[in-house]
């Protein structure tokens, strides 16, 4: 009887072992000064890198409200004339440097965009869902990355492709430094 208790406690341990790390995530951020979260800040197209249609506009759809939720109260989208997501390879440089430009000409001081480099369901039986993104802010009046991020995640196959999109972005942006002064000191 010991000895099945043991042999069932051990399969047991494996399985859960195995599920931890079907549904993983690698983050990367890097460090900067804390940056004001009530300067006025802009959302950049997140480029779609991916195979799927317009996974750079859903993923900036998660990000806008985390975003907001974490303090950015003066977050403005970019144009919508600005977004070229789709099936076809548009120019995706001339179109962020587009929407960092029409930034900086509305005085804006930050701007946050990137890409998705993965969304989508990975083929097999389970179907899990996998994610990976890159997101970066710009100091707007010296055009430098002020902080950048990537990371990818997987989750479990019952799981929706947008909640494991929702975590790791929650991840990523919980690594962003911000501070509740307004940085008009900076301008």
């Amino acid at each position: 009887m010991q000895r099945l208790t043991v042999s069932l406690l051990g399969r047991l341990a494996a399985l859960c072992l195995m599920l931890g790390l079907s549904a993983c995530a690698v983050v990367d951020v890097s460090t900067s000064a804390p940056l004001p979260a009530k300067a006025q800040w802009a959302m950049l197209p997140i480029v779609n890198h991916t195979e799927t249609p317009l996974a750079g506009l859903r993923a900036e759809a998660i990000l806008q409200p985390l975003l907001h939720q974490r303090g950015l109260s003066d977050l403005r989208p970019y144009p919508s004339s600005l977004s070229k997501d789709t099936m076809l390879a548009p120019d995706e440089r001339a179109t962020l440097d587009a929407a960092r430009n029409w930034a900086k000409e509305e005085g804006l001081r930050y701007a946050i965009g990137g890409s998705v480099d993965e969304w989508r369901y990975k083929v097999g039986i389970d179907g899990e869902p996998a994610v990976g993104l890159s997101l970066s802010v710009w100091d707007l009046q010296t055009g430098q990355v002020v902080w950048s991020g990537v990371g990818g995640k997987s989750g479990f196959s019952r799981e929706s492709l947008a909640a494991v999109a929702q975590k790791l972005m929650r991840n990523l942006i919980n690594g962003l430094p911000l501070s509740e002064h307004t940085g008009a000191e900076t301008r």
